[in-house]
């Protein structure tokens, strides 16, 4: 039989222990709870059975996971991947893993896709993937300039742009506390971003300057990106910017910065018939 002084001890213990554990979940379900390293888990928070993913602390990993339920998504929303001419999308990657391998982000995995649409644009989404509608393979002249656009996208990935934005607008929305956001809203927030929403100016300049040093580092000619900047600044018509908001001085930034003379106008990349043949049949 225990003592009234040890009952007395063991009752105030067991209170401040409940105490404690229900400051702790409201704390963490408020969103103001500060993350863990054992917290930093896409699928950590688990509340009534939604998971929830913790933007503030999210891995390399736990993007990639991201990304890849983003994909899934798109192409449930009617994103038709080009599946006609394996060679074709063995090329894109190609000249992608390329580019990848010379970015700012080498450490992640990087999925290149071709995306079945006349339109000329191109996109990235968390954790490596990228897509380059086919309307913008015809465009380009070369592969110097469909690699420019490529190093553009990569450079969204290499800022974390996605995961920014959709870190930005879950909280304006009020979808989200200061820490996490339903993993089912932020696939949704992610598939919204990638299809609909511009990018900031701020990140276009980023993802220009991270793309050209990506660009120039890969070996390639660096006036490609500038070439087809100013192909695009001279159509109305192209999709590429309207989600790509170019306030007029994109192409003298990008002029400036070859002008520095870092990487060498080399023609590497500019053989338009080359570039032909490897997308003959698209």
């Amino acid at each position: 039989m225990l003592s009234p002084l040890t009952s007395l001890k063991q009752n105030s213990f067991l209170r401040r222990g409940l105490y404690g554990l229900l400051a702790a979940v409201m704390a963490v379900t408020i969103g103001l709870a500060t993350p863990t390293p054992s917290q930093a888990g896409i699928f950590d928070l688990i509340f009534q059975g939604i998971r929830y993913v913790q933007l503030g602390n999210l891995s390399d990993q736990d993007e990639v996971n991201l990304g890849s339920q983003i994909d899934q998504q798109l192409k449930a929303q009617g994103v038709k991947v080009y599946n006609r001419n394996s060679s074709i999308n063995a090329y894109i990657n190609e000249v992608g893993q390329r580019l990848a391998a010379n970015s700012d982000r080498p450490n992640i995995p990087y999925t290149f896709q071709v995306v079945e649409d006349d339109s000329i644009n191109a996109f990235a989404t968390a954790g490596g993937y990228v897509y380059i509608q086919s309307g913008l393979i015809k465009a380009a002249s070369n592969e110097a300039e469909l690699a420019g656009v490529m190093a553009h996208e990569i450079g969204h990935i290499g800022g974390r742009h996605a995961i920014n934005q959709m870190r930005q607008t879950a909280l304006a929305s009020g979808v989200a506390g200061a820490l996490e956001v339903s993993q089912d809203t932020l696939v949704n927030l992610g598939v919204q971003l990638a299809l609909q929403l511009p990018n900031s100016r701020e990140a276009e300049y980023d993802a220009d300057r991270r793309g050209f040093n990506t660009l120039g580092r890969a070996g390639y000619d660096p006036r490609g990106f500038i070439t087809f900047m100013q192909k695009l600044e001279g159509g109305s018509t192209a999709e590429f910017l309207s989600t790509h908001p170019n306030p007029g001085n994109r192409v003298s930034n990008l002029q400036r910065m070859n002008s520095e003379g870092l990487y060498p106008n080399n023609g590497v990349g500019t053989d338009a018939n080359a570039y032909k043949n490897h997308i003959r049949g698209l």
